[in-house]
């Protein structure tokens, strides 16, 4: 089903039970009232990542305070994304645009991984939730990624679960099509790694190369940013493996 755009729509951490009132919080009371201008018996609707979305009333018990009233399930809440998006982080002023599209395309969850030629590694887990929920009630979705401690490529390789196939984008593919990589893997559980705006090191490349779950894919034949190459590959990998294809 899809979601409704003509009302807004707010991430809340309550459970959402019909009638049963929910206290905004401080930020969100702000936001409803001052920022949006939202009266009394205004309409939204509330996610929280487990109960689906609601239809809610806006009411106003005090000034700047707001409470919502859940009144009918609008959407049930799917099964969360399988696909994990692992990505090095890039230059904070382009970081957010990253996460921001990992939940537009359908990740599951998301980690950062460090590499050797990564340019940010000091990051704000609690920033990137805050992306991850702002991205999420801008563009309908109900199934929240999780956000993953960040790890260094070793030990994700050193610890990761066989079972899920790792797809990296490797610039020294001998070819340009990602088809041909992709088309064998739709019945498996993917994750997508996506390197540094240095790309990866040819000993990174090896270390990748060598491990019996990791599928290397090119990405056509230009260099593409690392924030434009994450989009390319999700894109590549929902059309042929994931959701949009009708996977998973």
């Amino acid at each position: 089903m899809r979601a409704n755009y003509k009302l807004k729509r707010l991430f809340v951490g309550q459970p959402l039970i019909e009638g049963v009132a929910i206290a905004a919080e401080k930020d969100q009371s702000h936001y409803l009232l001052t920022v949006l201008r939202m009266e009394a018996g205004s309409e939204l609707l509330l996610f929280n990542g487990r109960d689906g979305e609601w239809r809610a009333k806006l009411e106003m018990p005090a000034k700047k305070k707001a409470v919502l009233i859940p009144l009918a399930l609008e959407r049930p809440q799917p099964p969360h994304p399988d696909l994990v998006f692992c990505f090095a982080p890039i230059k904070a002023g382009r970081l957010d645009w990253v996460v921001e599209k990992a939940v537009e395309m359908g990740a599951g969850a998301i980690r950062p991984v460090m590499t050797q030629f990564t340019q940010n590694t000091r990051l704000n887990p609690e920033k990137m939730n805050a992306w991850i929920t702002e991205a999420a009630e801008q563009c309908g979705v109900l199934a929240i990624p999780k956000l993953e401690s960040a790890v260094r490529l070793t030990e994700l390789l050193e610890g990761w679960d066989s079972s899920r196939r790792l797809v990296f984008c490797d610039e020294d593919s001998a070819t340009d099509n990602p088809i041909e990589a992709l088309a064998p893997l739709k019945s498996e559980k993917l994750a997508l790694l996506v390197g540094p705006e240095g790309g990866f090191s040819d000993e990174e490349r090896d270390m990748l190369r060598a491990k019996p779950f990791v599928t290397a894919i090119p990405l056509g034949p230009r260099i593409l940013r690392a924030d434009t190459a994450a989009v390319a590959a999700l894109t590549a990998v929902q059309m042929i493996c994931g959701d949009w294809n009708g996977n998973h």
